[in-house]
């Protein structure tokens, strides 16, 4: 098939497509965030990219962070979440554990315990349900830092947790009163 480095790029890039500009290839996405599979393959060709339906498939349930779906007939393909651009996801508030974990750089630390954690320009904030996966995503930024939410309490003061298909926790922001630096 494709060795995991092409697989990264082209997982890459669909999710840039999917998630943050489908203008980059001429893609137009529903207002669910949904693109024709067909039409994705064959504007990812027309840009650079060998992909068919079996390698696109491939991609999809190999990512380790199962960042996208195929509808239940693999006509339609999006990302789970992490959009920059006005989508609606359709997602049903869920009961969240009584914590969930959010990882970060070190540098953003101080700012966060000041104003809280706010989505910025993506639709929601993205928490975890262990510090494991926390640590992993604050790597990303530098030296990492994992903050706990109270999750629960948040819920019974009227804040609404959204679970994505690939197990993201997602809310509007967390105040920094509902914050603990790990």
């Amino acid at each position: 098939m494709i060795n995991e480095q092409q697989n990264i790029k082209i997982s890459k890039f669909i999710s840039l497509v999917l998630r943050h500009k489908p203008e980059t290839i001429g893609l137009v996405l529903d207002d669910n965030g949904w693109a024709n599979t067909s039409e994705l393959i064959e504007k990812l060709n027309n840009n650079g990219f060998e992909i068919t339906s079996d390698l696109l498939n491939h991609i999809v349930l190999t990512n380790n962070k199962k960042r996208f779906s195929f509808n239940d007939t693999k006509t339609k393909i999006r990302a789970n979440q992490g959009h920059s651009i006005a989508i609606e996801l359709n997602l049903k508030e869920a009961e969240p554990p009584l914590h969930l974990f959010h990882g970060t750089g070190e540098k953003n630390v101080a700012s966060i315990l000041a104003t809280g954690l706010d989505k910025r320009e993506r639709q929601h904030v993205h928490l975890s349900s262990d510090k494991e996966t926390a640590l992993i995503v604050g790597k990303r930024h530098g030296n990492p830092s994992v903050f706990i939410i109270v999750a629960r309490q948040m819920r019974a003061e009227g804040y609404s947790f959204y679970l994505s298909d690939n197990d993201v926790w997602l809310i509007e922001n967390v105040p920094s009163k509902y914050l603990e630096l790990l």
